[in-house]
């Protein structure tokens, strides 16, 4: 609510459009306050936590009956239309992010981590990927406005400029990385096919070529198939990589030893039946444990993309239903194909991704084979979602955003040209996978995944209630505020520890000897 100076400075000055000659009765001008203070979204009315960041050039529909309806007519006669996601179709690119290559990892989670924390882990993980998720659905209602995470940024951390360049250099950074992975596993995959037939630099920048063109579609909707289809055919990789397992057993798994004391080509000491534990094993170090929770997290922890998404929906109100679902086919995928693979491959004949642990040639390239799919859109994906923030600001208020014009589409194809260029740099200066995973996921999670939404879900309360807000919803409200403190500190935990263990297991890599050099030829088949 305004102060009573707020609203005599706007009764004594009049705004435009209210009263008779711009001159406000008190009781309008306490209404203009107060609808600052708040958004109407379908009806209904939701507190903000402040204005439109100025950087972003965010239109200002304060005042408005149905904020988001606003938004939706100002593109009716566009003739490229971004709010038309059905939720049918934002559940498709939610599968086609979430159920992805990283799955294959699971397996290699729960062999350093044993069978049961690694599915409890797995159920906890998703349990609050969920709960934040929702803490974003409720952020971008109350501010509908908002393009991507990067305007959320601006807004948590009181409007300030740096909050905004920080979130933009974090986010653009996110997402190359994805792009790299995705670049670095479709080279694996087409030296796994031919043979290693040419060079794996040139197999990468063939994937980062592929990529570039598929990333070409402007919208959502229009990347929806694309995302189902990548979606469906991981589901079935994954199926069948497990099926594979189960049908080559226990001494089917590749470089399998009956010998306990057989040391491999590698001199690693590699042999015996498949050991599959219930808790880790003994030895187990504090930072093999916290890297294979970090592939774990990673998988889950998509959060950035969710106001990207939520922003091109016909109906945001549609979002959890998206959400709900793919939350629950997750868990349930993600520990079935960790549980079983692992339990046949065993702690010792473990790889990341797991296709490496199927001993018959033919199998491995066969479930391989139907992630192809996912390998080229998830990265399709992200190169979308990062494009979408350096086009909508250079061209926002032009008719090149939303019009087919030659000046649209080149830029369009240039700045996802130089995001494939530096995710192919980035695939070749770090060419390991499980370790980049537990990277990505402590700097980059540590802030989209957990500290963002602690930090909204606080500003949001205080909005709505004022100081002391966890004292006035009761038990409710200090089960809120505790949970989130938790997750901000959690967030920050990955932040340090999580990057120290990343880096530190990175180290301990090159200096056995496990990662090849960078722009190298060098065989990375799986």
């Amino acid at each position: 609510m305004a102060t009573d100076a707020k609203m005599s400075d706007t009764y004594e000055k009049g705004e435009p459009g209210f009263g008779e000659g711009n001159i406000l009765k008190p009781d309008e001008a306490i209404d203009i306050e107060a609808r600052r203070d708040s958004t109407m979204v379908h009806g209904r009315k939701m507190s903000r936590i402040g204005p439109p960041p100025k950087i972003g050039s965010l239109p200002d529909t304060s005042g408005s009956d149905d904020e988001y309806g606003k938004l939706v007519a100002m593109e009716a006669n566009d003739a490229i239309k971004y709010r038309t996601c059905s939720w049918q179709k934002t559940a498709a690119l939610l599968f086609s992010e979430y159920i992805c290559l990283a799955i294959m990892s699971f397996p290699y989670s729960y062999s350093v981590l044993g069978l049961v924390p690694g599915i409890i882990l797995t159920v906890v993980q998703a349990a609050f990927v969920l709960y934040t998720s929702l803490v974003v659905w409720e952020f971008c209602l109350r501010h509908p406005e908002t393009r991507d995470v990067c305007d959320i940024g601006q807004m948590l951390f009181w409007n300030s400029r740096w909050a905004w360049y920080f979130t933009a250099v974090m986010f653009i950074l996110n997402n190359t990385f994805i792009q790299g992975l995705h670049v670095l596993t479709i080279s694996r995959y087409l030296n796994t096919m031919s043979g290693h037939t040419v060079c794996t630099v040139g197999f990468a920048a063939i994937g980062a070529v592929v990529s570039w063109i598929c990333s070409m579609p402007r919208t959502f909707s229009a990347l929806s198939k694309l995302a189902a289809f990548s979606a469906f055919f991981t589901f079935v990789s994954v199926i069948l990589a497990a099926a594979f397992a189960g049908a080559e057993g226990k001494h089917g798994t590749a470089g399998y030893n009956p010998d306990p004391n057989h040391v491999n080509a590698l001199g690693v000491k590699q042999g015996g039946e498949p050991l599959v534990l219930a808790v880790p094993m003994a030895g187990t170090t504090f930072v093999s444990g916290m890297n294979a929770f970090l592939n774990i997290s990673y998988t889950f922890i998509g959060q950035i993309t969710l106001p990207s998404f939520i922003a091109e929906m016909k109906n945001p109100y549609d979002f959890r239903k998206a959400l709900w679902l793919v939350t629950i086919c997750e868990i349930i995928l993600f520990s079935l194909v960790g549980g079983i693979v692992y339990g046949y491959t065993g702690t010792q004949y473990n790889t990341a991704p797991a296709f490496g642990s199927l001993g018959n040639d033919i199998y491995k390239k066969i479930s391989f084979s139907f992630m192809i799919p996912t390998l080229i859109f998830l990265g399709v994906l992200y190169a979308s979602v990062s494009a979408r923030f350096v086009f909508f600001r250079l061209f926002d208020g032009t008719r090149h955003k939303s019009s087919h014009t030659v000046v649209g589409w080149v830029s369009w194809a240039a700045i996802l040209g130089a995001t494939w260029v530096l995710a192919f740099i980035i695939a070749e200066v770090i060419p390991f996978f499980a370790d980049l995973l537990s990277l990505m996921s402590s700097l980059f999670d540590s802030f989209f995944g957990w500290i963002f939404w602690g930090v909204a879900y606080m500003r949001m309360r205080y909005a709505d209630l004022g100081p002391g807000f966890w004292r006035k919803r009761g038990i409710r409200g200090w089960i809120g505020f505790l949970m989130n403190i938790f997750i901000i500190v959690v967030g920050f935990y990955f932040l340090g520890v999580g990057t120290y263990a990343s880096v530190d297991s990175i180290v301990l890599d090159y200096e056995n000897g496990n990662v090849r050099g960078v722009f190298t030829c060098a065989d990375n088949s799986v």
